[in-house]
């Protein structure tokens, strides 16, 4: 039995290193040591993947055709990063070339002036692009940001704001037509959530719903429209926002009258780990899937220059949320130019592709790099193990692929490299996690 290992640094080159370690039998080894435990098992993971937005559908409008291929290659080919589901907005959201609404007129009670011109234009063409690359359909999930402004108290897209009663139906109407529009065209769409990040009031599209009010839109409208528009397939995911109060709207909407509506719980990771709030959900509502929809490094909070550390941040959010239930993984913008944007309101953000405009180099940023150290690794339908570790300066999370073969993340952010033991079932391999870096390993054999 042996481990294949993929170890990569925050402080050097984005080349990954290779190595192969053999297991011995287990010396009684006490000290140092990390335990994997195949027969223990608890939730499958779905899939990564990222978010397709107009940004990031425009930028990839500007490379040419070698660029658009490596970018595709690394996300979608089953051989790289293996993604397996997109994240797309119903109109437009900061991460938009402009601010648009498929409907703008409030006499329009049909939705007969309902346009997808928006979404046609530069969102299209990169889901297409990333479905040939895949050679399948890829899973979609919807998001809205804001309703037009007429449905809005403050009547405007941006600065919060919530939705007019009166217009609930018609809102619930207009979600099931942005739904049908890409299923017309042939896309997949799969799940959706009802509002993104509910509790912000931000300077672009978004609008305000407290927890009676998603429950009673839920509830009333639009899980009633979605039967209707005969889309009792589509998942439906609540909160969408950041973790630390996951729980709290958990209990606000989920009850007898609307439990089974209700797939899963989506979350946010920029209000730090909150990890024990994935527990909590887990063990009060445990049919429900937990879903992470939105991650990226804000240029406003995080030097774009220290790619290692921020990298890591990603990493340690990412194993986290892992180790307590994630079941899938939406990285945000998949590709922006160099900026972090376009975004119309300046919210310039990193992403693991950006690209130059002005030198036209499309630059993989250590994100990316670090990213595929679980993505490549932990197949569709994986299922984690568990595991015991000796410090608290390793992040850790093990799987055991369909296929089989065991694997395993380890992640030291640290100054100083570490020793481990990795003891299995009576055998044991010694490593070592150099400093500031992250490592994959593949068990194989007997």
């Amino acid at each position: 039995m042996e481990i294949q290992l993929f170890q990569s640094s925050g402080n050097e080159s984005r080349q990954k290193k290779e190595t192969t370690v053999q297991f011995i039998e287990d010396t009684g080894v006490e000290n140092e040591v990390i335990n994997l435990y195949p027969s223990i098992q608890y939730q499958k993971m779905e899939g990564f993947g990222g978010a397709i937005t107009d940004a990031a559908g425009y930028v990839f409008s500007e490379m040419n055709q070698k660029q658009k291929e490596n970018m595709l290659s690394m996300y979608f080919d089953d051989r790289n990063m293996n993604y397996q589901i997109v994240r797309i907005h119903m109109d437009s959201c900061d991460f938009a070339t402009h601010i648009y609404s498929a409907v703008e007129d409030k006499t329009d009670i049909e939705l007969k002036t309902f346009d997808f011109s928006d979404t046609e234009r530069y969102i299209l063409p990169l889901l297409d692009a990333a479905e040939q690359k895949a050679g399948k359909k890829i899973k979609i999930m919807l998001s809205a940001w804001s309703p037009p402004a007429f449905m809005k108290t403050n009547e405007d897209r941006k600065n919060g704001g919530s939705l007019k009663p009166e217009y609930r139906k018609r809102w619930a109407e207009y979600l099931c037509t942005y739904i049908e529009a890409f299923q017309q065209r042939g896309y997949l769409v799969s799940r959706m959530s009802i509002q993104n990040e509910p509790k912000a009031k931000q300077t672009w599209d978004s609008c305000i719903y407290t927890g009676e009010e998603e429950k009673v839109f839920l509830r009333d409208f639009l899980y009633p429209e979605l039967q209707k528009h005969k889309l009792k397939h589509i998942e439906i995911f609540i909160w969408d926002h950041n973790k630390e109060r996951l729980f709290e709207r958990a209990n606000e909407i989920i009850d007898e009258s609307t439990d089974k509506m209700i797939t899963g719980l989506a979350f946010h990771w920029y209000s730090g780990d909150h990890f024990e709030a994935l527990d909590l959900v887990r063990e009060k509502f445990p049919d429900k899937k937990l879903i992470l929809s939105e991650s990226c490094l804000e240029f406003s909070k995080f030097d774009a220059a220290m790619e290692g550390i921020n990298a890591a941040k990603l990493a340690h959010d990412m194993i986290g949320n892992l180790n307590h239930g994630m079941n899938a993984f939406y990285d945000w913008n998949v590709l922006l130019n160099s900026q972090g944007g376009p975004n119309h309101v300046g919210n310039y953000c990193d992403a693991p592709f950006l690209y130059e405009e002005g030198a036209k180099e499309l630059l993989p940023r250590k994100s990316l790099l670090y990213y595929w150290h679980f993505t490549h690794f932990i197949k569709p339908e994986a299922v984690r193990i568990a595991y015991t570790k000796y410090t608290a300066a390793l992040d850790i999370t093990a799987w055991k692929n369909p296929n089989g073969t065991l694997v395993f993340v380890i992640l030291n952010p640290g100054k100083e490299p570490l020793p481990c033991c990795l003891r299995m079932e009576g055998k044991m391999a010694q490593l070592v996690i150099e400093k500031n870096s992250i490592i994959s390993g593949i068990i194989q054999g007997d």
